[in-house]
């Protein structure tokens, strides 16, 4: 399920540099996945983590779930072009002004994949503890299957998607400095979750880019 074969080729007529890339799709039907592993270095992705962790106004979500107020224990941060709001589980957030680390790895991810984004969520899981049940990210706020983007930071983590129809069940395992993306059709018939595991004592920090609707 890695990524492999990625080759920069230079565009003459256009004078820009491509990423051209040969990736498995991780999905066998109604959706694309691609996991291209890690797309920095070890202490770059060392760096961002450390500064995301410090410097991020991180907060607790509030959500309602069958009619119960709970607070998570994972904290949670909103940031995107404009004062994007978006609203899942109940939960209210008015997008924050990207600061440099983020608008760095916006243009980071947008170059490997070849996609713009105008939004991030970020995550932030303390421990093995903490997780997210199975969801889709299809809330009508964001474009009709459009490229939502993961990168992950901190200790590795497994990450699952699960049919909507078959209930068949694809894992990857998410590295520290790692791209994700998930396109098409995959929000639409596939669920995906972090797995909790008590084996697991050091944090991950998970941003996932997206396009709101503007």
């Amino acid at each position: 399920m890695q990524s492999c074969d990625v080759r920069i080729k230079y565009n003459i007529i256009k004078g820009t540099f491509l990423i051209e890339s040969h990736l498995t799709n991780l999905l066998s039907m109604d959706g694309i996945a691609y996991y291209y592993g890690k797309i920095m270095t070890f202490n770059e992705a060392n760096g961002y983590f450390h500064s995301l962790l410090q410097n991020i106004p991180w907060k607790n979500d509030e959500v309602a779930v069958f009619g119960k107020h709970i607070v998570t224990k994972r904290k949670t941060a909103w940031y995107g072009d404009s004062n994007y709001v978006y609203i899942y589980s109940n939960t209210i957030k008015q997008a924050l002004p990207w600061t440099r680390e983020l608008e760095n790895l916006k243009q980071i991810v947008e170059n490997t994949s070849n996609t713009k984004f105008n939004s991030c969520l970020l995550n932030l899981y303390h421990d093995g503890n903490e997780g997210m049940g199975w969801h889709s990210d299809d809330e009508k706020s964001i474009e009709d299957n459009s490229t939502i983007a993961s990168v992950s930071f901190g200790t590795e983590r497994k990450f699952s998607f699960k049919h909507k129809q078959n209930k068949k069940i694809i894992s990857v395992l998410l590295e520290h400095g790692s791209l994700l993306l998930m396109q098409d059709s995959t929000q639409k018939n596939w669920l995906h979750g972090l797995p909790k595991s008590k084996k697991i004592t050091i944090p991950r920090i998970n941003l996932t880019f997206r396009r709101m609707v503007t």
